[in-house]
């Protein structure tokens, strides 16, 4: 942890001076940083002295969710003279992976190549499946095209990755394609590809009618899944990458795959199922699965809870929402998640009792000693910030539970909780006002001008 302190700390610093470094070294033809510091200066603002070193500070960063930081630290090891070794191009493609990063993924891949090492099968399936996050499904085509080129034999795990991959962008044709090629290898299908056809009809454009239909047809044939081509080291690498299978094949379930208690692994297909019922709003389809899912016996996890109780409220069905909700909090344990999934989906289309559900949720969830994170405050904030008429007491409570934690939501659900509070009779001078008006002025401040992302 030393070194992702210092890494932390240092890294405008370090990037700044290696900079000139490289720079100065260039222009003089002599060592890199020999000229820019002194030893002690050196030892003081360094952070990683060998290959061993930076692989900690990679996996670090990638535990600590930033990705972002790769790349820096990836030119850190190259100014200071350390070679790479292709662990370290592992850490920094699944770091890539994890963090939804294409462009970096793809330039580790070119890195590791000028260094004369040759991207393995898991190596391959990582790339695959960061296409997938990206929903760039013709980048993972070509990768397909590069492994048969360079001789690299195709796995099962590799199959999978391509089925989801294809199934981010609603490609069916493609989807099936790659099923026949799993046919024609020896292989069966499991529950990921399953779940990869379920979720390739449920991104379909334009919406396919017969959606619904399919999705109740590969939920009844996943029932007689085999085991694809599996042997105990085909999975050796993510485990010890810590990737899980929901991650690797970029399930909804995916960050909730290390919580214990969160999901039952055997329920993926009607996790994928029912995740699905909720984005398309098919209430119909949501209760024909439940149906299904109850002659099988089968108790529900968190996640299933969570998905159906955002499927009916966005159907407008508040009370069968409220009674999902009660009856599973009042016999397990209850995640503040859906705490949070019940709160935010009540304040669609701002009714009275909507608000009013979702204020009684928040002051529930304050009760269990349940707090939110910044990015479940985030999403609250910008939900309520939308009402138009009323006290805006939602929205005041939300702020109020976040400032009692000092933590400060992204900058547009204070822009808009900002606005909303402008569009109100509230006096110039009002301390929540003032206080909203310093955090927005201090986020604007600190990020700059505003940029548009895709």
């Amino acid at each position: 942890m030393g070194l992702l302190k210092n890494s932390l700390l240092l890294q405008g610093q370090l990037r700044q001076a290696m900079a000139q470094a490289a720079a100065a070294a260039a222009s003089a033809g002599v060592g890199r940083r020999g000229v820019a510091t002194s030893t002690e200066e050196y030892m003081r603002r360094n952070y990683a002295n060998n290959v061993s070193e930076y692989n900690t500070v990679i996996g670090s960063l990638i535990q600590q969710r930033r990705p972002y930081l790769l790349r820096d630290a990836y030119d850190d090891m190259l100014l200071d003279g350390v070679q790479p070794v292709r662990d370290t191009f592992h850490n920094l493609i699944v770091g890539t992976m994890k963090g939804s990063r294409l462009q970096d993924a793809f330039y580790f891949r070119d890195q590791m190549r000028e260094m004369g090492l040759q991207p393995d099968v898991n190596l391959y399936n990582f790339l695959i499946s960061t296409c997938g996050k990206c929903k760039n499904s013709d980048a993972a085509i070509l990768l397909l095209e590069e492994m048969k080129a360079h001789g690299v034999k195709l796995k099962g795990e590799t199959y999978i990755c391509l089925l989801n991959a294809l199934a981010a962008t609603g490609r069916t044709d493609q989807v099936y394609a790659i099923v026949r090629d799993m046919t024609a290898a020896g292989l069966g299908l499991n529950k990921f590809c399953y779940a990869g056809l379920i979720t390739a009809f449920k991104n379909k454009t334009p919406a396919s009618e017969d959606t619904p239909a399919k999705i109740l047809e590969f939920v009844q044939q996943s029932k007689g899944w085999q085991y694809v081509e599996r042997v105990a080291n085909d999975s050796a690498e993510n485990i010890m990458m810590n990737v899980s299978d929901e991650e690797l094949y970029n399930l909804p379930t995916a960050e909730f795959a290390h919580r214990r208690g969160f999901i039952f692994k055997q329920l993926t297909i009607y996790h994928v199922a029912i995740h699905a019922c909720a984005d398309l709003g098919s209430k119909e389809t949501l209760e024909a699965l439940l149906d299904m899912f109850t002659k099988e016996n089968f108790n529900y996890d968190a996640f299933i809870v969570m998905q159906a109780v955002r499927c009916y409220l966005r159907c407008g069905d508040i009370d069968s929402a409220v009674k999902m909700f009660e009856e599973f909090s009042s016999s397990k344990p209850t995640p503040a998640e859906l705490y949070v999934t019940l709160a935010e989906g009540a304040m669609i289309g701002y009714t009275p009792r909507g608000m009013e559900v979702a204020q009684a949720t928040l002051e529930r969830m304050t009760e269990r000693k349940f707090f939110l994170n910044p990015k479940m405050g985030t999403d609250l904030l910008l939900a309520a910030s939308g009402e138009k008429t009323g006290g805006y007491t939602t929205a005041n409570y939300i702020w109020d539970m976040l400032q009692t934690r000092n933590i400060i939501p992204a900058l547009p659900a204070v822009e808009a909780y900002y606005k909303g509070l402008k569009e109100r009779e509230i006096p110039s001078d009002d301390p929540r006002l003032v206080n909203v008006a310093r955090v927005l002025d201090n986020l604007q401040l600190r990020l700059g001008p505003r940029r548009n992302f895709q």
